[in-house]
Order: structure tokens, then C-alpha cells, then sequence
């Protein structure tokens, strides 16, 4: 089976750069004016999910509550370390989750459409030269 998200945004450009300059995603692909829609495929090559992002001249509704996440895991601490470095020097602004067992294990951020984002490291190996 294939995964893929897909969502509707208002600003293709923030999203992308924000999935692949800060959270190190992969641009996997691309649209233009398909009925009306662009959009671009975001992920990692050779897994067998990805994101998808559109944008269309209709403007993107986001609903959602506060317990509505996205968990990523970094694979090693030194890639959840540089992640959050980076998150930081981005001046990219951590909350609180809801969910307490989120404030113990994860750091919580928001994408440029105010959907969050959990950053784990709970799955993370730690490897000898760390």
C-alpha cells in the first residue's frame, strides 16, 4: 500500500520551503495548472508515502483542533538534534501540545497553515559516534 496526504494551501512557496529547507523533505515533483490546480509532491525518494500539496484559486479552509498532528521521527538523535537546531535558528516558534504526552516526548511546532507538527525522539537511534 501507498500513503500519500494531500492538502490544499494557500501558499504553495511557504509550504515547500518550509517542508524542504527546514524540515529536510525531499521536493519529489510537480504541477502546473492540472483543472486548475498546482501542487508539488514532498517526501523522502524511495519510501512509499508522500505529501502533496495544491493550491488552486480557491482559498484553502484549514479546520482543525489543537490534537490534529503530525509526528515525525527523526531516524538518530543527531538527526533530531540537528532538526531542532535548525528549527531554532529559524526562529521558528515551539507550543505547547494539548496531549501532555507530546511535551515529554516531542517538540511541537507549526507549518506556515498553523497545522502542527510533533518532532520525536522516541525512535531515534543513538549510535557510538554521538
Amino acid at each position: 500500500m501507498f500513503l500519500r496526504v494531500a492538502r490544499h494551501t494557500n501558499d504553495l512557496k511557504k509550504i515547500e520551503d518550509f517542508y524542504v529547507n527546514i524540515l529536510g523533505f525531499e521536493l519529489l515533483g510537480g504541477f502546473d495548472n492540472h483543472n486548475d490546480y498546482d501542487g508539488i509532491f514532498i517526501g523522502k525518494s524511495g519510501l512509499d508515502w508522500h505529501f502533496e500539496f495544491t493550491q488552486s484559486n480557491t482559498k484553502a479552509k484549514h479546520s482543525f483542533d489543537e490534537d490534529d498532528i503530525t509526528v515525525l521521527y527523526p531516524k538518530s538523535i543527531l538527526d533530531y538534534n540537528e532538526l531542532i537546531k535548525k528549527i531554532s535558528h529559524q526562529n521558528i516558534e515551539t507550543i505547547a501540545a494539548v496531549n501532555p504526552f507530546w511535551n515529554e516526548n516531542g517538540t511541537m511546532i507549526q507549518d506556515p497553515d498553523g497545522y502542527r507538527i510533533i518532532i520525536s525522539p522516541l525512535k531515534a537511534v543513538i549510535s557510538e559516534i554521538e
